[in-house]
C-alpha cells in the first residue's frame, strides 16, 4: 500500500484506505474517492495530481493525495 502520490502514471488502482480527519475524508468522497474505487494518474502538474475517478477527471493537491492509499 502506498500514497496515490507515489502511483505510476495511467496504471488503475484500486483505493484501499483514505485517511485524514472527517472532513478531508468526506471532501474526498464528494469528488468520487471511495474505498474499493478504481483511480488513475494521468498526470502531475508541479505538487498537483491529474486523475481519473469514474470517468471524470480530477485536480487534487499533494496533500491530499498523500491521504489516498492505493
Amino acid at each position: 500500500m502506498m500514497p496515490l502520490i507515489y502511483a505510476d502514471k495511467s496504471k488503475p488502482l484500486i483505493i484501499k484506505k483514505i485517511g485524514g480527519s472527517a472532513e478531508v475524508k468526506k471532501h474526498l468522497e464528494d469528488l468520487g474517492f471511495n474505498v474499493g474505487g478504481e483511480v488513475s494518474v494521468v498526470n502531475t502538474l508541479g505538487e498537483n495530481l491529474i486523475v481519473k475517478v469514474k470517468e471524470s477527471r480530477v485536480a487534487v493537491s499533494e496533500e491530499l493525495a498523500r491521504r489516498i492509499m492505493v
